[in-house]
């Protein structure tokens, strides 16, 4: 078969998914010693990928022992989620902030423009059919 057939062939099949997603990355700031809770809270809720950061407040200790926070040490956890996921998601973040002890954190979120591959898209948005 030659390549131009191929490419004839493939130009006709039908697209990847007509459930097409938009993606976003979702950007959590958590306390270091909560960052395994919130992975797998994230994932649980729909995250297909996620990786997390070390990284270090820069309140004076003056300012936190003021807000009441004791700890510095943070991590940041970036998560690619779907669209259509975002405000459960958040929602659900925002409620372990306010009921687990020490679960206090930030999160938002960043949209994606675009993503190269459709495995890679597949991949992310957790569409594998």
């Amino acid at each position: 078969m030659g390549l131009r057939k191929l490419i004839k062939k493939s130009k006709k099949e039908k697209p990847v998914s007509s459930d097409f997603k938009k993606l976003k990355l979702l950007v959590t700031v958590v306390n270091r010693n909560k960052t395994e809770f919130f992975l797998d809270l994230i994932s649980h809720l729909g995250a297909n990928f996620q990786t997390s950061v070390l990284a270090h407040g820069t309140a004076k200790s003056e300012t936190l022992s003021l807000l009441g926070l004791e700890d510095s040490d943070k991590s940041v956890i970036f998560s690619v989620i779907r669209e259509d996921l975002v405000e459960d998601i958040l929602h659900k973040i925002d409620e372990c902030f306010h009921r687990i002890r020490g679960g206090k954190g930030i999160a938002f979120t960043i949209p994606l423009s675009s993503v190269i591959g459709v495995a890679i898209y597949r991949f992310l948005s957790d569409n594998r059919s």
